[in-house]
């Protein structure tokens, strides 16, 4: 899987995040507007380019930018190891979206981590394996990841939704200090705000192959990049330090979009930190 943000997605949400023009950051890159623009959407690269001129003046690890320029990717992961985890991504004409599913082989209870733009692979996956879908959970409610929900709730309509939102149902908020059992499976969640209002990253351990934890973050980082600050760039990027980065190293990262990573590839690989 492709990484979501190639080197010209990340300097266009830095260029954002810093406040700086599109011709300051073509002067500090040694390049001219119209490369610049070039980059940003296509993250075609010109000659001469100034990359470690750049990433000071956006606030970036040039060291780690040039990673991402030069093809950085994080290491395949076998989900395997979890016994009871899988991606699904589902895509449009323009967008693709990651959801995850958690189950307790034990006890036969599943839990959804948003919801992805159709829910029918998810639903055929609980079919075949027949597995109780008991919780629903959404990291933040931009459309994208919860399109699917009206379609999973059809199905399973006594599954409880799990929600950040403070325009969600009482009964559907997440409560502080709040643990989620699911067989052995222990679900808690961190605040993770600043790409959306409502972002909560939900963290499953307790698994009893002992492997590491695993982080569902939404869009709050994704592998070598983070999501959109919107209006909130300096929350954003200060959450996902404090509550997502802080995490033992081997902590496995799921993102709403792009390829999974861990918590020790994002201090070592991600440009913004």
């Amino acid at each position: 899987m492709n990484l979501e943000d190639h080197v010209g997605d990340i300097i266009r949400k830095a260029r954002a995040m810093a406040g700086k023009s599109v011709a300051a950051t073509a002067d500090a890159a040694g390049i001219t507007q119209n490369e610049l623009a070039l980059l940003e959407s296509s993250g075609i690269i010109p000659k001469d380019f100034h990359i470690i001129n750049l990433a000071i003046m956006l606030g970036l690890s040039p060291q780690k930018l040039a990673g991402v320029a030069g093809g950085w990717q994080p290491s395949a992961v076998d989900l395997r190891r979890w016994g009871g985890l899988r991606i699904f991504t589902t895509r449009d004409t323009n967008l693709s979206v990651n959801c995850f599913l958690v189950w307790d082989p034990a006890s036969s209870g599943a839990a959804l981590f948003d919801t992805g733009l159709d829910g029918s692979p998810v639903l055929d996956h609980l079919t075949s394996a027949g597995l109780e879908l008991r919780h629903v959970f959404i990291t933040h409610s931009h459309w994208d990841h919860i399109e699917a929900l009206p379609q999973i709730r059809a199905a399973f309509p006594l599954a409880q939704i799990h929600s950040g939102s403070a325009r969600a149902p009482a009964s559907q908020r997440n409560q502080p200090g709040q643990i989620i059992s699911l067989g052995n499976l222990r679900i808690t969640y961190r605040a993770t705000p600043g790409h959306a209002v409502d972002g909560v990253t939900y963290l499953v351990d307790n698994w009893s192959n002992f492997a590491p934890m695993v982080a569902m973050v939404g869009d709050a980082i994704f592998a070598g990049s983070i999501g959109r600050g919107n209006d909130s760039w300096d929350l954003a990027r200060q959450k996902v330090r404090e509550e997502i980065l802080s995490l033992p190293t081997e902590t496995l990262i799921c993102p709403g979009h792009g390829p999974l990573t861990t918590v020790r590839e994002e201090i070592a690989c991600n440009p913004f930190f």
